[in-house]
């Protein structure tokens, strides 16, 4: 991916490094040098971006305990 820097020295962060990062306006990161020469942007909060799968991570609530699902399951009333 290729993004023009202005006159500024400003950059847009391309929109799936932004997506793949977990940033959105607001947010800082954060530059590092690697030692092979190459430059490394972070999150600057060091928090993992939210997986595909995170909204999905959880529970249902308050709902049937085991007896209830086990009876459903046997057909039981």
């Amino acid at each position: 991916m290729t993004t023009t820097v202005t006159t500024k020295g400003q950059v847009t962060i391309p929109k799936p490094v932004r997506d793949f990062l977990g940033i959105g306006p607001g947010s800082k990161v954060d530059f590092h040098r690697a030692v092979d020469g190459s430059v490394v942007i972070t999150r600057a909060d060091n928090k993992q971006p939210k997986s595909r799968f995170g909204s999905l991570r959880g529970h249902a609530g308050a709902g049937l305990d085991t007896d209830a699902i086990l009876a459903l399951t046997r057909g039981e009333k």
